[in-house]
């Protein structure tokens, strides 16, 4: 063993020339002029532990080292093995009219395209609103497995669950989705399929996400809002702790099929509220989008089928081309574009328990983030005042008398879902702002005086409107 080389509990070897530097340096445990005697019982400690020793004669020893307990073990760096892991997922978004109408192949196509070596199992969960508003719908699943039996088998009928946002707020329902999907003998190369509005879409994908650790799912969205926005995008989840969201996974789905027929069985409130997400994309990505939206204003406030498919079909696009190529599908990040005016609305939704739909209630956050941007001179007057008379005019409110609820903390219930939004992000608070139509910038700080005091001209706002 050279000088340079470790002993056996990982330490240079060194010469006494070279410990007694050491030890000079470093305050070592001996002084100089100990006896001789005592210096070679040191040093025949040292052969014994693997060191070359040039001469008997010493006077100090480095450090970490004693008579009693020898070299003191050093605390290693820890090994880390660093690989990088490289998925490639593909986000499939169909659009078609009766899907289910057997001369309908999209799902049959669809099916192809993972080129099974055997026939695929599905299990269909339907939102029960859905069912009910469409009553031919279960047997016209049905009939479709039974004309394409030999692309795919129907493990059973249809499972009609609850729909709505009150259905995130059972747990129970997940473990019932499970229990359909354990009963079914599902595995990884099997289907489930949900036909619903997008509570329904985040519950049961959340269980087919995590049932068997990922089985294939493909959503079949029936409402506005889902159709543009939630149902295209890869979140899903649950309501927990009273806090939206709060137990959930992001996995990409295997398709998302929007069949516009089933817009046309919704209320006039379930038309409209997918608008607003439309608005909230062009804002931050597309100022043309916003344009045309605002062009086609009388016939979104009226309504009209046509000009809902295509604000509709327009924001699903702008919402995938975020999630495929934002850099950021799975929100490890603190930025969420998407979630412009929803720090809010998410609050609101909770305050009311939920009787502020979701879309009314982005518009209501939208509104607020709008009047702040202004007061805190990132978007101009002229600007802020357009996009609130588009908002208006399409039949949205901007304000809620829940907004100034008191919370649980004693302060108005909308600054606290400013904290649980910075909670949700990972400590760190990132809200998305628009400068200007088209584009948009991210904060960390909201002065919480100036949302109080946005908040409450809104309020005049919605008295002036009313007169």
């Amino acid at each position: 063993m050279d000088a340079e080389t470790l002993n056996p509990r990982g330490y240079p070897s060194q010469s006494p020339q070279q410990a007694i530097s050491t030890g000079a340096r470093t305050g070592g445990c001996f002084a100089a002029g100990r006896q001789e005697a005592g210096a070679e019982n040191v040093l025949h400690k040292l052969r014994n532990q693997g060191f070359r020793l040039e001469t008997p004669f010493l006077t100090r020893l480095p450090f970490p080292f004693d008579l009693k307990h020898g070299w003191r073990q050093r605390t290693a760096p820890p090994l880390m093995l660093e690989k990088k892991i490289r998925l490639e997922h593909t986000h499939r978004i169909l659009f078609t009219r009766e899907v289910f109408a057997p001369r309908n192949h999209t799902i049959r196509d669809l099916l192809h395209l993972d080129q099974p070596h055997k026939l695929p199992r599905v299990l269909v969960f339907v939102d029960e609103a859905v069912a009910t508003a469409n009553r031919d719908l279960l047997d016209d699943i049905m009939a479709y497995g039974q004309v394409h039996a030999d692309t795919f088998t129907m493990v059973d009928d249809p499972i009609v669950i609850p729909g709505g946002e009150p259905c995130k707020n059972d747990f129970r329902l997940v473990e019932c989705c499970w229990d359909a999907i354990n009963e079914a003998a599902l595995d990884r190369h099997s289907y489930v399929f949900v036909i619903g509005g997008g509570a329904a879409l985040d519950l049961v994908c959340f269980a087919a996400s995590t049932a068997h650790r990922g089985i294939r799912h493909v959503r079949f969205p029936t409402t506005t809002l889902s159709q543009g926005d939630g149902g295209v995008g890869v979140k899903n989840g649950v309501n927990y702790f009273g806090k939206k969201n709060w137990v959930g996974s992001f996995a990409v789905p295997f398709a998302v099929v929007n069949d516009f027929a089933f817009l046309e069985l919704l209320p006039a409130r379930g038309r409209r509220n997918g608008i607003i997400e439309a608005i909230k994309v062009a804002l931050i990505r597309d100022r043309a989008f916003f344009e045309q939206i605002e062009a086609m204003a009388g016939d979104l406030a009226a309504l009209k089928q046509e000009a809902l498919e295509q604000v509709i079909q327009r924001s699903a696009e702008l919402h995938v081309e975020h999630i495929a190529t934002g850099g950021d599908p799975f929100e490890l990040g603190s930025a969420r574009p998407l979630d412009f005016g929803h720090w809010a609305a998410h609050k609101l939704e909770q305050i009311s328990k939920f009787t502020v739909a979701h879309g009314e209630a982005v518009a209501i956050g939208m509104a607020v983030d709008l009047v702040y941007s202004r007061m805190q001179g990132i978007l101009d007057e002229a600007t802020c005042e357009r996009v609130l008379k588009l908002i208006e005019s399409i039949g949205f409110a901007t304000t809620s008398p829940y907004l100034m609820t008191t919370g649980r903390s004693g302060e108005p219930a909308i600054l606290e879902g400013l904290e649980e939004f910075r909670e949700h992000l990972g400590g760190e608070l990132t809200v998305t702002l628009v400068p200007e139509i088209g584009s948009k910038v991210e904060v960390h700080e909201m002065n919480r005086v100036k949302i109080l005091n946005a908040v409450v001209e809104l309020q005049k706002r919605a008295v002036v409107v009313e007169e």
